[in-house]
């Protein structure tokens, strides 16, 4: 049964809506102080996501708050690959660590695909409490980081600046990495279609390290393994159709290879001009983003102006044949923890009341 407030699965599907709906990546986060305080109360950042309740709590704290028309999973993207065995850890202004990276063709043959009912409950268990939490009044959306990205992580060990390990062994091991990659996509696949069986009514792949590819090294290490992931998705549950999301920051290059994954979303960032995304994949997918995070340090007047060229450069919801072209407003990448609370406001307020002016 679709929610109450079905405006973005019906954005993401290409279906009329009253208004342009919008979400934003990294909406439960530290710009938000009741986020804080819980996350104090969890202990850490890993206390907090691996607790269904904690999880649950900062999942509803954004939707709770602002009129956001989705709420998103609280979780981290590394989730998978420590539930391989990789000893995820978290240091204090440096982010993620493995304890034991995946450098080797030992390390890549002790891979295996976690079980997601098993290993990670604990997420499908917060994926149950928010459906039943937010009692169907909005969408949730589950995700997950794509295989390259995890295999960036995986074995940088870290986050990286020049991902001089994982291109290392791109161009002196291509096969090797070929093999991390096949058991990520399987991972990635059983990880998404545990969290849709468990009531996410739309998923996310996020590609956050994609755009580092050279173009030929795109297509081969990072698309065609989400195109895996796509065709071993669930497209539906219960009857209702279950929308997905391909995400490539940098990807601006490639936004028609990503609108012909088979995916139903395309997720742009700043730097992609919205029109000529909208021209480049026509009918075959609806677009989301694309606001700078940045704008959100300006004043109001500021935001409505940034917030409105957006919604002004997708243009109208129907080309001039009478297809309907989805958009779904977001930032063109997660919010800073240093945004003004009342940024968020201003900017839900103006995507509402200036799209739906759009549809008079």
């Amino acid at each position: 049964m679709r929610p109450q407030n079905d405006t973005l699965l019906r954005a993401l599907l290409r279906e009329p809506t009253e208004y342009t709906p919008i979400w934003l990546m990294r909406q439960a986060g530290r710009y938000m102080p009741e986020y804080n305080a819980t996350r104090k109360r969890a202990g850490s950042f890993l206390g907090l996501a691996k607790s269904p309740a904690y999880a649950t709590e900062v999942t509803l704290q954004p939707v709770d708050r602002f009129k956001l028309d989705a709420a998103i999973l609280f979780s981290d993207i590394l989730t998978v690959p420590d539930a391989m065995g990789l000893g995820l850890y978290f240091v204090d202004g440096e982010g993620p660590k493995f304890e034991r990276p995946v450098r080797t063709e030992a390390d890549v043959a002790r891979l295996a695909c976690p079980d997601p009912n098993v290993e990670l409950k604990y997420v499908t268990d917060t994926v149950r409490q928010v459906r039943t939490a937010l009692a169907n009044r909005i969408p949730l959306i589950g995700f997950s980081g794509s295989p390259f990205t995890l295999a960036c992580y995986m074995i940088e060990g870290g986050g990286s600046s020049d991902f001089r390990l994982i291109k290392t062994m791109l161009y002196s091991r291509p096969d090797l990495l070929h093999r991390l990659l096949d058991v990520n996509a399987r991972a990635v696949a059983a990880y998404l279609n545990a969290q849709i069986e468990a009531g996410a009514q739309a998923v996310m792949v996020f590609d956050t390290w994609g755009g580092i590819l050279a173009d030929g090294a795109y297509q081969e290490f990072s698309l065609a393994y989400m195109r895996k992931v796509i065709a071993q998705m669930k497209r539906e549950h219960d009857g209702d159709r279950i929308p997905s999301i391909v995400f490539t920051k940098g990807g601006g290059l490639w936004l028609e290879e990503i609108a012909d994954l088979g995916c139903d979303g395309v997720g742009l960032d700043w730097t992609v001009n919205l029109t000529r995304a909208r021209a480049r994949i026509g009918d075959r997918c609806s677009l989301q983003g694309n606001l700078d995070p940045m704008v959100l340090f300006a004043g109001a007047n500021e935001i409505e102006a940034a917030a409105t060229r957006v919604l002004n450069a997708f243009g109208p919801l129907h080309d001039q044949h009478g297809k309907v072209g989805g958009h779904v407003f977001n930032l063109g990448h997660g919010i800073s923890q240093f945004t003004p609370p009342e940024s968020v406001q201003t900017l839900v307020e103006v995507v509402h009341s200036q799209s739906r002016m759009q549809r008079v």
